[in-house]
């Protein structure tokens, strides 16, 4: 399957990373500093395959501290890692945090799974003692208002340091495999507010009128995310459209039909039915006016929904508009109908994170299979999409004017996981993420996404649990088990996570 290449290619967390010491250890054990020095060495080389690291060096005193906060500080990182390398008093840990605001993670991670007990020097102990200053620093952390989370484990390297007397090879060890999911997960979860801050969202029209689980408050969205709405007008769309070349047509069909395969008509339902050589005309002009759109103000996201007069311009463009947001959702750019930015957001967190998110709803429960099917007519995820999506034509689109082109796919077999982005009677964001399992299953041929999940629970408990969150009725859904994940990215952006 031909994917698109990004639009915007997402940015980089900056991650800071020390390791802490004692100072007055260095001049009584010869080759420790250097050695601890070559443990945070090695976790700045395997951070960088997920981000952008600025490892300090060893901070061993609380002016050392300082320094160090101001360093991370110049670079602007989103999150710093305290490597908890061997003993260090609190007072020279505290002042990084208070003087750099980013999140903290303590890592406590031994060398060794068993030190070499005939054999262990004092100094060989001070290499493999990183737990013991951890509950010191908690306290120092906690009494001082300071958020913090501690990952603990083994370290995981691929070798054992000549230094050592104890085999250091620990890589394999499940202790070391759950450190740096974690590890990997906090640095991609960076990335979300990270890139949110950067973001500029489109919103398009107006949301569906009446749906008011989706209505937004812009501000309100600005103030917990950092990014900018920028309002935006069906005629926007259309001055752009006007623009549209043959040869820019004609690059945008030949990517809609590498992308897509072209249904006959529907066997079951009479509205779905081979896309007309004009649907697909049409489809393919909007769709190049639509990535003209997202050019010219610069967008990351967007969600969309327009509602007028019967047989206006604009319910004509509207019309082709599903094939197109397709594509830009593939090139990172989200987007989701009926006006729903909170689900839009929810969509760029997945894509951010790498995981994918498309625009989905419960379409129906299939209690033989014991499975809820998710989709919606809207735009699908290509990128995580079980083969080739199909592209029917539509002679209505259910409980909206207009017709046209809308996709038929469901996500490939395995474990998924759905975000949803609701909003509290606070007006404070919160986000639910339900883990399951995507399907072989069928689904009804009606121009429509839909992917069977079974949650692991039957369905009526766990739609029970669900609505209890009063959740919007839209979710992103995403490939892999992520609840960790967003776990981490609700943390790190000060929102509230509920896991199913």
């Amino acid at each position: 399957m031909s994917l698109l290449l990004p639009l915007k290619p997402v940015k980089k967390p900056r991650i800071g990373l020390y390791s802490i010491g004692l100072r007055a250890y260095w001049s009584q054990f010869e080759g420790l500093k250097e050695r601890l020095l070559e443990y945070g060495q090695f976790l700045e080389k395997r951070m960088s395959e997920w981000g952008e690291v600025y490892f300090y060096g060893l901070v061993d005193t609380e002016g050392e501290a300082r320094k160090a906060g101001e360093w991370f500080n110049s670079h602007n990182v989103d999150l710093v890692f305290c490597h908890s390398v061997t003993y260090s008093t609190s007072s020279a840990v505290l002042p990084v945090h208070q003087i750099c605001k980013a999140p903290a993670v303590i890592l406590n991670l031994q060398p060794t799974a068993q030190i070499n007990y005939d054999h262990t020097t004092t100094g060989e102990w001070l290499a493999h003692c990183g737990a013991c200053p951890v509950p010191e620093i908690s306290n120092a952390f906690n009494r001082s208002g300071i958020d913090f989370k501690v990952v603990n484990g083994l370290l995981g390297l691929d070798y054992t340091p000549a230094i050592s007397l104890a085999v250091e090879t620990t890589s394999e060890r499940k202790e070391a495999i759950r450190v740096w999911r974690h590890i990997e997960e906090w640095i991609r979860a960076a990335s979300v507010p990270r890139n949110l801050r950067h973001s500029r969202f489109g919103f398009l029209g107006n949301t569906y009128s009446g749906m008011l689980d989706m209505y937004s408050d812009f501000t309100m969205i600005q103030a917990q995310t950092g990014l900018h709405v920028e309002v935006l007008e069906i005629c926007d769309l259309n001055r752009l459209l006007k623009d549209v070349s043959e040869q820019e047509v004609r690059v945008k069909r030949e990517q809609v039909e590498a992308m897509f395969q072209i249904s006959g008509d529907s066997p079951t339902d009479p509205i779905a039915r081979k896309p007309t050589e004009e649907q697909m005309y049409w489809s393919s002009k909007v769709a190049a006016a639509q990535e003209k759109l997202v050019r010219e103000y610069d967008l990351d996201a967007l969600t969309y929904y327009y509602h007028g007069a019967p047989d206006n311009e604009y319910e004509k463009l509207q019309g082709g508009f599903i094939v197109g947001h397709s594509l830009l959702t593939a090139q990172g750019v989200p987007c989701a109908g009926e006006g729903d930015l909170k689900t839009a957001l929810g969509m760029k967190i997945c894509d951010i994170a790498g995981t994918g998110g498309s625009f989905s709803e419960i379409v129906v429960v299939d209690y033989e299979d014991e499975t809820i099917l998710l989709g919606h007519d809207g735009p699908f995820h290509i990128a995580i999409s079980d083969g080739k999506p199909t592209l029917r034509g539509m002679g209505l689109y259910h409980g909206k004017q207009g017709t046209g082109i809308s996709v038929e796919a469901k996500v490939k077999t395995g474990p998924i996981t759905t975000l949803n982005v609701t909003q509290t009677g606070d007006g404070k964001l919160k986000l639910i993420s339900s883990v399951g399992e995507a399907t072989d299953g069928q689904i009804m041929r009606i121009g429509n996404t839909q992917t069977p999940v079974r949650f692991g629970k039957h369905p009526d408990d766990y739609m029970e649990q669900w609505f209890a969150e009063a959740p919007t009725h839209h979710c992103a859904l995403s490939i892999g088990h992520n609840a960790s994940l967003f776990a981490k990215v609700s943390h790190l952006m000060n929102i509230k996570h509920v896991a199913l």
